[in-house]
């Protein structure tokens, strides 16, 4: 039996494949995949270039103050240069709006030790509840008793949540002698932004 010359070209390439340890039918469906690769690389790169021109302009997002270390600083020595007037030490803490500590202060002599966690607490209290946490210690003893039951925060006089406009971007929080030079060296560290 004599082979024509189209015969021995697809033996030669039979012989090939098998090399590779491919059937012919294998070697088409390859050739046939990297065609159709090519042809959804293609696809794909003209349809992208639309997404890609998006996002060379990303939308325009809201934009809110920062309670940045510098400012809580200020803040801070202001409430101990208060504190140091009156003769009064403690912890005085700074906290940004989610309530982590951004400063925190703990004078020579603190009058309690609970304070280096009061402080923080009180001024994270004040971030949660956006109010002083005098006005929590009051609502607990008037008509909010049951406010008292709301765990993990720290209602007592000395917390004071920090605005820049109508924006609360963080608090600050004192614990000294008593609650009533708590919350005025929380008030004097306010004002030193104000």
């Amino acid at each position: 039996m004599t082979m024509t010359g189209d015969q021995k070209y697809r033996m030669s390439g039979l012989r090939r494949f098998m090399s590779r340890g491919l059937t012919p039918r294998q070697h088409d469906a390859r050739k046939g995949m990297s065609r159709l690769g090519c042809t959804m690389a293609a696809t794909a790169v003209f349809c992208m270039a639309p997404i890609w021109e998006s996002r060379a302009a990303p939308p325009e997002l809201p934009t809110r103050p920062v309670l940045t270390l510098a400012v809580a600083q200020r803040i801070a020595a202001a409430a101990q240069g208060e504190a140091e007037r009156i003769h009064a030490t403690g912890v005085i803490a700074v906290v940004d709006d989610a309530g982590e500590v951004i400063v925190q202060i703990r004078m020579d002599n603190a009058y309690m030790r609970a304070s280096g966690k009061l402080a923080p607490e009180k001024a994270r209290s004040a971030v949660m509840f956006r109010r002083p946490t005098a006005v929590l210690e009051a609502a607990i003893a008037g008509k909010r008793p049951a406010l008292a039951t709301a765990r993990g925060f720290v209602m007592m006089k000395g917390g004071e949540p920090i605005f820049v406009g109508d924006q609360l971007v963080g608090g600050v929080g004192v614990s000294v002698d008593t609650p009533d030079h708590d919350e005025q060296i929380a008030q004097a560290g306010l004002a030193a932004i104000k």
